[in-house]
């Protein structure tokens, strides 16, 4: 007992920290006695397969070789059916007019001033360029080799006149004059259209009780859009995919700039039309004779969804020199809502008001004295 604490201070201690664990060079379990439990953990943290969409973009719906088609003359017409023409308008948003009564001169000629506009200088155009403060002018690319074309925003602006007029003042005049005319037109029959459209299927109040909002009263306005062909090289398919991606989310983000019941697109010689939406969208072939019109938001907020909002845009395939399409976005102007009419006091109503507080007078004189 005696050399009992001797012999256990002379047995050395063997605890030693184990040296530093290296990187795991495996990915097995640290669970290394029971082989069902590491099998588990292995199948069960597994990460699945995900199949993500590989693009951003619109499907492209079933080709379309013609889209419905309203007769503008035949609207005054008496009692005429648009029963299915109605629905198949606020199916795919977009229908031909034709007959509309347009001479194809005015068209043509204020397609060919338009196009001038596209001459000056780039110094000229940075002076009338659009911005956030104003609506009008040359809107900037930023060279994208797969846009090719430029675009100018015309409406009725006293600025826009004085600008245009100091970059452009031999020919503004008369181009100013074409626009004017065929925007006039466009404006006539586009309150026929609403109000066949109202007639047909009762839309909401046009002016509610809070007035017009900012964009509605800003009124109509056009786009004019210079498309240029690209003769270096003929594009594949995966080229003219990727340009009309390009084209599409440019279009969709901007679609909500400008708001609008009706849009009008004159692209005398395009190939394709195409109608986007946020479903996808279509293509077809128009006819020459006919004005292609898009329904606008305004107009599907009116008719509480049944007119539904989409966005139109020529195509020109395999042109050899500069075409010009024009779209134009009618807007109408704000008006005084209805019930603010029954508060003006007529001249009668004015005048018995008079009788009655002389009445009053002398009635509370009499009593008084």
């Amino acid at each position: 007992m005696a050399n009992s604490p001797k012999s256990y201070n002379q047995i050395p201690l063997d605890f030693r920290a184990p040296p530093p664990s290296p990187v795991a060079s495996g990915r097995r379990s640290s669970v290394a006695n029971d082989e069902i439990l590491t099998e588990f953990l292995h199948r069960s943290l597994h990460v699945p397969d995900l199949v993500l969409p590989d693009r951003v973009f619109p499907r492209q719906n079933s080709k379309i070789q013609k889209l419905p088609k309203l007769d503008f003359d035949a609207l005054n017409l008496t009692d005429p059916d648009f029963s299915e023409i109605i629905e198949m308008i606020a199916q795919t948003g977009c229908f031909e007019l034709v007959n509309h009564g347009i001479s194809r001169q005015l068209l043509s000629s204020a397609a060919k001033s338009g196009a001038g506009v596209f001459q000056l200088s780039p110094v000229k155009k940075n002076v009338v360029s659009r911005s956030a403060d104003k609506l009008y002018g040359f809107v900037e690319f930023h060279g994208d080799e797969k846009e090719s074309g430029e675009e100018f925003v015309w409406c009725r602006d006293d600025l826009l006149k004085s600008e245009m007029e100091a970059v452009w003042p031999d020919q503004y005049s008369n181009f100013s004059e074409k626009m004017e005319n065929l925007m006039s037109e466009i404006e006539n029959i586009s309150e026929i259209l609403l109000k066949f459209f109202h007639d047909s299927s009762p839309p909401k109040p046009r002016f509610p009780d809070d007035g017009a909002t900012e964009k509605e009263s800003a009124g109509s306005i056009c786009y004019i859009y210079k498309h240029c062909p690209n003769t270096d090289t003929v594009p594949n398919d995966d080229q003219y995919t990727d340009s009309l991606r390009y084209d599409v989310i440019r279009m969709l983000i901007r679609g909500s700039e400008h708001s609008h019941t009706l849009c009008f697109h004159v692209c005398d010689g395009a190939s394709e039309f195409h109608v986007y939406s946020k479903k996808g969208w279509v293509s077809f072939s128009p006819d020459e004779s006919a004005m292609v019109v898009t329904i606008g938001d305004q107009l599907q907020t009116w008719s509480e969804g049944k007119y539904k909002h989409v966005i139109g845009r020529p195509i020109f395939k395999g042109e050899l020199e500069d075409c010009i399409s024009m779209a134009f976005l009618y807007s109408p102007p704000p008006l005084t809502p209805k019930d603010q009419k029954h508060n003006i006091i007529s001249f009668g109503h004015q005048v018995l008001l008079v009788l009655i507080l002389m009445f009053l007078y002398n009635l509370f004189s009499y009593v008084f004295t």
